[in-house]
């Protein structure tokens, strides 16, 4: 992606395979209640060079991949919790970039 692509390359380099384990985890703990995700994402994200369009991108592509493999009341959910998710990491992102030695993640 145009405006994703160089955040996540930059990133994860060549450990894609490790990092989608982890995000497939994630969301099966956050949606399903199945504990399968342990530790804590926003610390790894805080230092990104990550803005409010960012975050809107990563959520079109969310919603749309999510729209093109489920339907349902769990989908919608994803999407829900998906758009307070990256509500609560851009203000967290904020708040440390406002004042990074007192944030506590």
């Amino acid at each position: 992606d145009e405006i994703l692509g160089y955040i996540f390359n930059d990133t994860i380099k060549d450990n894609w395979t490790e990092h989608l384990e982890k995000m497939y985890s994630f969301w099966q703990t956050i949606l399903l209640h199945e504990y399968t995700y342990k530790g804590t994402p926003f610390p790894k994200h805080m230092t990104l060079p990550i803005e409010q369009e960012h975050f809107d991108r990563w959520l079109k592509l969310f919603h749309e991949t999510i729209d093109i493999y489920f339907e349902g009341e769990k989908a919608e959910e994803l999407k829900i919790r998906a758009v307070k998710m990256a509500e609560m990491f851009m203000m967290k992102i904020n708040s440390f970039r406002q004042n990074p030695k007192s944030f506590i993640p």
